[in-house]
């Protein structure tokens, strides 16, 4: 099977999104956003080894590498308009390039999400996706919005998908819950983009991202952009029955520090409250307060006795 029958068998389709006027086949594809709409362009790379284990599902992993781009569009308040695939193969294997593609694109028209385009070559796994959206000017969710007094809100909860990597690791303390397995993987692997909570909280929140490296250190890009504080409760924070069993300190590291979990932060005026929960509702998200912009600098947390609690904020950096 040759670089063109390879494209043609798995990712090329008869039908495309709205906003695709030329898709795969030509030297570029063409979209047409809504008039008076913005552009929203994200690329992700995922690399074998360094993001996924070789051993991991093909289809589970094309779910993967377009659900972390759509998330990005999602902290963004966008809506998907297609995206390019740039993939490397160290051989063009059949049945796993079906069950890629499969997953792939079973997600891609879930969120009405063409892919139009990219490229294949031969060498070591590496997958990357650009993905565009569109949003209306004045409407994206930026990092550099936040204000002090803003209430910082959380979807879903963090930290199954750092016990499902450590679980996978053999690392002792996260086979302390064994009974979960299935779920924590699932979040690792299966993420699910909040595109629907991002569109609703467009004019309702000030800033937001989506946790790809950890709470506690992605909250950093939020401060450092809008030049405040913030207070995380850590009472206040959803906690999965997979984390009950951990100690404290291994508990609060997957919550704070555990990266993958692809949900939304975001930060709103204090008025909107209801807004917010109105927003989770109808898209049938869990959105959950967990604490409050402030106008001092840094990030403090507090614990259940009301008391500040040191701060161990890491992201995950491919370079440190």
């Amino acid at each position: 099977m040759g670089e063109f029958e390879l494209i043609r068998r798995h990712f090329q389709r008869a039908k495309s999104g709205p906003a695709v006027a030329l898709g795969i086949g030509d030297d570029c594809a063409l979209l047409t956003p809504s008039p008076g709409h913005q552009l929203a362009i994200s690329s992700d790379m995922l690399v074998e080894g360094h993001h996924f284990f070789p051993d991991v599902d093909p289809e589970a992993l094309g779910h993967k590498a377009l659900a972390v781009n759509l998330s990005d569009l999602a902290a963004m308040g966008a809506r998907p308009l297609g995206f390019t695939l740039a993939l490397a193969l160290p051989s063009a294997d059949d049945a796993w390039l079906q069950a890629f593609s499969d997953g792939l694109l079973a997600l891609a028209d879930a969120h009405g999400c063409p892919l139009v385009g990219g490229d294949t070559t031969r060498g070591p796994l590496n997958i990357c996706i650009t993905v565009f959206g569109e949003v209306a000017p004045g409407f994206a969710l930026r990092r550099d919005a936040a204000r002090a007094g803003d209430e910082l809100w959380l979807s879903g909860r963090t930290g199954e998908a750092r016990l499902a990597l450590e679980q996978l690791r053999g690392t002792a303390w996260a086979l302390a819950a064994p009974d979960d397995q299935a779920m924590c993987r699932q979040r690792l692997e299966r993420p699910a983009p909040r595109l629907a909570l991002g569109r609703a909280l467009a004019g309702v929140a000030h800033a937001a991202l989506d946790l790809s490296d950890g709470l506690a250190g992605d909250l950093g890009h939020i401060l450092a952009a809008s030049g405040v504080g913030a207070e995380i409760d850590l009472a206040a924070l959803p906690v999965a029955p997979a984390l009950q069993p951990l100690a404290d300190a291994d508990r609060l590291e997957c919550l704070l520090n555990g990266g993958d979990d692809y949900e939304l932060l975001f930060t709103t005026p204090a008025a909107a409250r209801d807004d917010v929960m109105r927003a989770g509702a109808a898209t049938s998200t869990p959105v959950q307060r967990i604490g409050r912009i402030t106008a001092d600098t840094g990030l403090r947390l507090l614990g259940p006795d009301g008391r500040v609690r040191p701060v161990s904020a890491r992201s995950y950096d491919h370079f440190a």
